[in-house]
């Protein structure tokens, strides 16, 4: 993208303080706010890995939703509300320690839906996961 997407003064540690229950609970920590992306790295331990010692992919998912929910609330402003439509992630590369680090970027950046492209690597750079999140941007927080 051209232009800036995400203001020049927020920070990870501002998102991060914000962090609360799935998220921090597995160790999800923003690491990197960069003009039109997001970056964030998840542990692979014993809260993310499967029965066969490797990184589950509803972890990789939880990452992924994480990275676009923010990118889209961050975006949309404060005084709307963003809910997941539909995520799908293709998963390509085992890992079985270390850290995964998400990067999201917009695909698509509308009124009424964003579509977010967010890439998980593991820590040496390899391709381990590629999804997508379609968020829809509401007028208004949904009922409790």
């Amino acid at each position: 993208m051209s232009e800036r997407l995400f203001p020049a003064d927020l920070t990870a540690e501002y998102l991060n303080s914000f962090s609360k229950g799935l998220t921090r609970h597995i160790g999800i920590e923003y690491l990197e706010v960069g003009p039109d992306y997001l970056t964030a790295r998840m542990p692979v331990d014993d809260r993310t890995r499967q029965p066969y010692g490797i990184l589950h992919g509803g972890a990789s998912v939880v990452l992924a939703e994480s990275l676009g929910s923010v990118a889209a609330h961050v975006v949309a402003g404060g005084n709307k509300a963003t809910v997941g439509l539909e995520i799908n992630a293709n998963h390509i590369r085992a890992v079985r320690e270390g850290f995964v680090i998400g990067t999201v970027t917009p695909l698509h950046i509308g009124g009424r839906t964003h579509v977010w492209e967010i890439k998980i690597r593991s820590e040496d750079g390899k391709l381990v996961c590629v999804s997508r999140l379609t968020v829809a941007v509401l007028d208004s927080p949904p009922a409790k």
